[in-house]
């Protein structure tokens, strides 16, 4: 009886104590391939179209255009580019009318007051934009001078008066030009060939 009460405390006793768990087995895990990987694919999208392609011919003539509305100038800006020097005026809302010359020397009227000046350059194109002012909007440079561009050496705001901008643009040859407009931000954009003329 003895034995079996201390059988009985035992069992008793090891049934009351910590029960200890099988070690887990530690697997590494199989990275996820592509079959097993769920991959949600989007529909191809076309980039857009970049600015610079499906232009206007260049032309050796003079150019007009734009929207009836009133503007404000907000920037000019010339750069070099590969074939062409580029001269770009930027607009709050929309590209106004305009026209751009070309004319045989680099001398514009300045205001219109009836003085004239001189820029850089052997050729002209004078750039017109009606119905707009950059009186309260414009901040940057009037004038930019880039002796080392091939065509473009001088470009320069010569009026902005009772709703007329202009710019005249010295040359240093004739160039035939390429006039267009982009939008979004709205631009006037002129590009001097800077191959034969």
């Amino acid at each position: 009886m003895r034995a079996a009460l201390i059988l009985c405390l035992s069992i008793l006793v090891a049934a009351c104590g910590p029960a200890l768990a099988p070690a887990a087995a530690i697997t590494p895990s199989a990275s996820p391939g592509p079959a097993s990987a769920t991959r949600i694919q989007q529909p191809p999208v076309a980039p857009p179209t970049p600015p610079g392609t499906n232009l206007p011919a260049f032309a050796c003539a003079n150019a007009s255009g734009g929207k009836t509305g009133v503007a404000n100038v907000v920037a000019a800006r010339v750069a070099e580019q590969i074939g062409y020097d580029r001269f770009v005026l930027q607009f709050d809302s929309t590209v106004p009318s305009y026209t751009v010359k070309r004319q045989s020397t680099p001398v514009f009227p300045l205001g219109a007051g009836g003085q004239f000046i001189t820029l850089s350059g052997t050729s002209g194109v004078l750039v017109q934009v009606f119905s707009a002012t950059g009186a309260n909007s414009f901040t940057g440079p009037s004038d930019f001078t880039h002796a080392e561009y091939l065509v473009l050496k001088e470009a320069r705001q010569t009026e902005d008066f009772e709703g007329h901008v202009s710019w005249g643009l010295g040359l240093g040859t004739a160039a035939c030009l390429r006039t267009f407009t982009l939008a979004d931000p709205a631009r006037l954009v002129v590009d001097l060939s800077t191959g034969t003329s």
